[in-house]
Parts: structure tokens; sequence; C-alpha cells
């Protein structure tokens, strides 16, 4: 997909921010620090339209970039970050539940796993969270330009049977070297395609 326009459209504290336009959103989810920023940048090939930071814990709102004012790319608060307060982890915690329970266009949610890393604890609950919900979803592994490629293939192996997956399910992914950038947009423009027309005929809750 070329892409012509990519803009970022607001942020949402508070569930009453959200934004009800009734167009696929593609949802970035995962671990504070995973990369969600840098990949979403890559695929809009844009330098800074997410903001990015090599402190964890950056994205704190529900941010929506509109791409060629037809979807969505959502880049969602990361989770497991342990310097804020566990008042602050669980308002993260209710705006992301909410934002998926109330957001009724979610077209496709892409969890980010970093490749260097076993799924921990909270990347599992993630998913189990999205498979109960019946949200679809697909897994991409950040950063796997700072491994080998053998390196990377035996990660992706390794994670995958510790999720209970197909190795050719999960897709190695880097912001800095482009891979799985191509592939990740070939899924984009299929799930796109079987659902911009239901989505227009959904109502705006």
């Amino acid at each position: 997909m070329q892409i012509r326009t990519a803009i970022f459209s607001g942020s949402a504290a508070h569930p009453r921010q959200f934004l009800k336009r009734p167009i696929p959103h593609f949802v970035f989810a995962g671990r504070s620090n995973v990369g969600k920023s840098s990949l979403l940048n890559k695929l809009l090939n844009r330098k800074n339209l997410a903001k990015t930071s090599g402190s964890p814990g950056k994205t704190r709102l529900v941010n929506y970039f509109l791409v060629n004012d037809r979807f969505f790319f959502v880049d969602i608060p990361g989770y497991g970050y342990a310097k804020v307060s566990k008042k602050e982890r669980l308002q993260w915690g209710r705006l992301v539940e909410t934002y998926f329970e109330r957001t009724p266009y979610i077209a496709m949610v892409f969890q980010l796993l970093d490749i260097r890393r076993n799924p921990n604890d909270d990347d599992l609950q993630m998913i189990e969270w999205l498979q109960y919900h019946t949200l679809p979803f697909s897994i991409l592994l950040t950063k796997s330009d700072k491994l080998s490629k053998n390196q990377a293939l035996k990660r992706q192996s390794e994670i995958a049977a510790r999720l209970g997956v197909a190795r050719t399910e999960i897709l190695p992914t880097s912001a800095a070297a482009g891979a799985g950038v191509k592939e990740t947009w070939g899924l984009i423009n299929h799930v796109y395609e079987s659902v911009k027309s239901p989505m227009s005929a959904k109502e705006t809750p």
C-alpha cells in the first residue's frame, strides 16, 4: 500500500476521548520499550510521527494515527513498566481494557514481543486476554536486527514453541533494518480489504 498521508489524529487519556470514526483500527500492543512506536514509524516511513524514547513507559495514552484517511494505527500504553506507581499502572490497564471493550472497529491487534526475550507473564496474560475476547491478533517479534539470521530463526522457533503456535505464525521485524515491513503490510492490506465494507455498516456507539 502506498502511504499518501499519515497524520497524528489525537490522544485519549479517558474513554470519552476515544475516536469513534467507523474505520478499521490496527492496534500496536506490547510491553514497555518493546519498540511499538519505532515499528509504527517504520511502517509509515516517518521518522518521528509516533514519539519514541529510550526510556520505557513513554506512551501513556491511546494515540491515533490516521493513514490515507482510511484507517487508524493505534499505539496503546505499554505494560509491565515497574518504575511508576501501582495506581498509574492500574489506570493505564483500565484505559487499554476500556478501549478494547468500547471500540467495535478493531481490525487487528499486533502483539509485539522482543525477539531477544522470552514472553513473560504480562505478555502471556495479554495474549490470553485477546484470545478470551476473540480479538484478531498477530504476533510480531521486534529488534531482529540485534541478532544474526541464525539466532533470529532460533529465537523465532523458541518463542513459537513457548506460545504453542507454528513458527510461521509469528513474524520477526526490525524498525532499524526494515525486516518484516513488507510482510506486515501484506497482512494489513489483506485484513483491510476484508473488513472495510462491514466496518462502514457499523453504527457509532
